[in-house]
């Protein structure tokens, strides 16, 4: 897979002990990388990557810390990096603002300049948001080239994250002087909302409904009606695995930002993801939150992947309804008979992209 690029290769996962993180980690050791993780102790007990029990080496610090980054990256000396720890919740940004910015974009500007003093780093994929566009509440995607901002401290923070990526890729990193002043390809990768099993993370929709499910009550519901782009977390990590995979290799035309979200099937409601994820889980209940104060959440969110399915050759591998079931079963299994099934939809996943003949699967260029 991929190439066969990341078998023995060092590569350094930011924000390792988080949802996505975890799964991408998950990914990295079955391909036989050396996989070292930098991020904050696990938030919640269970976790996702505790229950994994992966052996690779971990090292706790605040990304917001210049130092320990420094450190960790020159005494490693990865040759790929993927940075996804941030401050991650749309809520908490509006309680803790000053930490989403210092975590979000300085934690950024603290690994891309860990990279800059570390010659041993070839690629960098830089993880941010589908929700650093200025959002307009357009019925339509947004590419790649639309405008970057954001009402919330959170999406806000991630526009400045895509900044500050831009600027060391154009000024220390630029694509022209590849191989003659530099050794280094910088992407930045955005995805929509992402559903699987091993999320705890607080005020967001997927665990919420699932630990309301295993204390048989309903969840409390704010914004029924939010459409989001909705995929498999091992959807968004195949695109970043083939930046990764690509960049490495020298891929000058892979340098750039890149959004990965679902198909026009994808983008649904808070309402019909209840209802879909209900259908595999008969505990799954609600009730709408009336006449409740809640900070500005947008409404209405879709992304354009025109250039991933076009450039990248990148396609998602499940549909909705296969999507739906195993987030579903992975946390019914989980609470009922104690099974984590990652591993098990991860291998469900690769085969399901080998029939689907996707290039990532059997490439080996």
């Amino acid at each position: 897979m991929f190439g066969n690029i990341y078998s023995g290769k060092r590569v350094l996962v930011t924000g390792h002990t988080g949802f996505k993180g975890s799964w991408l980690v998950l990914w990295l050791s079955e391909l036989g990388a050396e996989v070292i993780g930098l991020s904050l102790p696990p938030e919640t007990d269970p976790n996702h990557y505790g229950l994994l029990g992966l052996d690779i080496h971990s090292v706790f610090h605040d990304i917001g810390e210049a130092d320990p980054v420094y450190r960790t990256v020159a005494e490693f000396r990865p040759e790929i990096v993927f940075h996804l720890a941030a401050q991650s919740l749309v809520r908490r940004s509006y309680r803790k603002p000053a930490e989403t910015f210092g975590t979000n974009v300085m934690g950024t500007v603290h690994i891309l300049e860990a990279c800059r003093m570390t010659d041993s780093v070839r690629a960098v994929v830089i993880i941010t948001s589908d929700k650093c566009y200025e959002n307009r509440e357009w019925i339509w995607g947004y590419r790649e080239s639309d405008r970057l901002g954001g009402h919330d401290p959170y999406s806000a923070s991630k526009g400045c994250a895509e900044l500050v990526t831009a600027a060391y890729r154009r000024s220390f990193f630029p694509v022209k002087k590849y191989g003659e002043t530099h050794e280094v390809l910088v992407a930045s990768a955005r995805a929509g909302n992402v559903l699987g099993g091993g999320d705890w993370a607080e005020d967001r929709l997927v665990p919420d409904i699932m630990r309301a499910a295993s204390e048989r009550r309903k969840v409390l519901i704010r914004n029924p009606e939010a459409t989001r782009p909705w995929q498999h977390v091992l959807e968004p990590l195949s695109g970043y695995l083939m930046l990764g995979s690509g960049l490495f290799q020298g891929k000058r035309t892979l340098s750039g930002a890149w959004n990965f979200g679902p198909n026009e099937e994808g983008h649904r409601t808070v309402r019909t993801v209840l209802r879909d994820l209900g259908s595999h889980w008969s505990q799954i209940d609600y009730e709408i939150a009336e006449n409740a104060e809640n900070p500005h959440e947008a409404g209405l969110l879709k992304l354009d992947c025109s250039r991933a399915f076009d450039l990248l050759k990148w396609k998602p591998v499940w549909n909705m309804s296969q999507t739906f079931v195993r987030t579903a079963l992975w946390y019914r299994n989980f609470y009922e008979k104690r099974e984590v099934n990652s591993r098990d939809n991860l291998a469900e996943y690769v085969t399901e992209a080998g029939k689907k003949r996707l290039n990532w699967v059997d490439d080996e260029s």
